[in-house]
């Protein structure tokens, strides 16, 4: 399992001009990516993880201070671009197995506390954040 975790003031994802899920105040943008040999016991890490990580002001993490995060399912963080131009999924579990797994990060991390919004799986989404700091960190699980 993989997620790319950006600090942000503030982030949304809208689904055909329709906001899906927005948080408006300090918090974290996570972009998960699941991989093929991926369990529920590393969505729970991962949940862990995200939920203590010290990364906000003052060295605080969401169950510190409460605050918010939007989980969004991307496949493409398992492209792979070694050879040539376009890139490969191979490594990207198909949706039958990752949309479960994503949602297992966001149960766990709900049932830890935390206030989640969600993107939409396998939708086209649009993405926005102000990223703070800037602060962007790599999980690989």
């Amino acid at each position: 399992m993989r997620a790319v975790v950006q600090r942000v003031s503030s982030a949304s994802v809208v689904v055909d001009g329709q906001p899906v899920g927005t948080i408006d105040e300090a918090g974290l943008l996570v972009l998960v990516g699941v991989n093929h040999t991926d369990t529920r016991a590393e969505a729970a890490k991962l949940a862990a993880k995200l939920w203590g990580l010290r990364i906000l002001h003052g060295e605080k993490s969401c169950s510190d201070v409460g605050a918010p995060l939007l989980v969004v399912s991307q496949f493409t963080l398992y492209g792979d671009t070694r050879k040539g131009r376009r890139p490969t999924w191979q490594a990207a579990a198909p949706g039958p197995v990752a949309e479960p797994l994503v949602e297992a990060v966001v149960e766990e991390l709900r049932g830890l506390g935390a206030h989640v919004e969600t993107g939409s799986f396998g939708a086209d989404m649009k993405v926005s954040l102000v990223n703070d700091g800037p602060i962007t960190l790599v999980i690989d699980l």
